[in-house]
């Protein structure tokens, strides 16, 4: 179900700045002066409403976190949360996924998450899906080297796109797993939707690859 949007949103969002960075463009490069450490960086792209983010920050408080979204209603709703108990180790971005060469340097970012994307199903929507090949030569860009993406879908399709697009740019891959929650007895972190959807039933898909 589509959210409603948020009048003046983008206005609002300015009470968050302390945890929604206001100008990410202005650190191109610099996300390590941002955080006041080197430790490695994570992206969540399409981070929704935060579950996912906000976990791995607290868990993992050695790795710096970003948590991208464009939507402004839905980052709003985020930030509503997450500034509750903000973890010092995360910050949200505002952009839009295209932009993502103008925010980041040349291997500025270790592992990337694209945690149920929108699978953009009509060919003619190809360019959209954030494992067709503009978006693969973005991450290029801006993963270092052996980095990592991370993907969990439950569009079989969608999924099927990922495998070939990541294999055809040259992708190494480190798991796949078509049914990521059957007999799992590792802790997983989930999404809002995913927790949805397990309690459901549906197949989660998983993949992840290395640079």
């Amino acid at each position: 179900m589509r959210l409603r949007n948020i009048k003046n949103a983008k206005e609002k969002l300015e009470k968050y700045q302390e945890l929604v960075h206001p100008d990410p463009f202005q650190n191109h490069g610099k996300w390590q002066e941002i955080f006041k450490n080197t430790n490695p960086l994570h992206l969540e792209i399409g981070m929704g409403k935060g579950k996912f983010i906000w976990e791995n920050a607290i868990k993992n408080p050695h790795i710096n976190f970003l948590g991208l979204e464009v939507s402004s209603s839905i980052m709003l709703r985020a930030a509503r949360k997450i500034i509750v108990a903000r973890p010092a180790n995360l910050y949200l971005i505002n952009i839009d996924a295209n932009e993502l060469n103008q925010v980041f340097g040349k291997e500025e970012v270790t592992k990337i998450y694209l945690n149920f994307s929108d699978p953009w199903p009509k060919n003619r929507h190809e360019k959209r899906r954030l494992t067709s090949e503009s978006f693969l030569k973005l991450y290029q860009e801006i993963l270092i080297d052996n980095g990592e993406i991370e993907l969990k879908t439950d569009n079989r399709n969608f999924y099927e796109y990922s495998l070939i697009s990541l294999n055809n740019f040259g992708y190494k891959f480190l798991e796949v797993n078509l049914n990521l929650h059957e007999n799992n007895t590792e802790e997983i972190i989930t999404t809002e939707y995913e927790e949805k959807f397990k309690q459901l039933g549906k197949t989660i898909y998983y993949l992840k690859v290395m640079k």
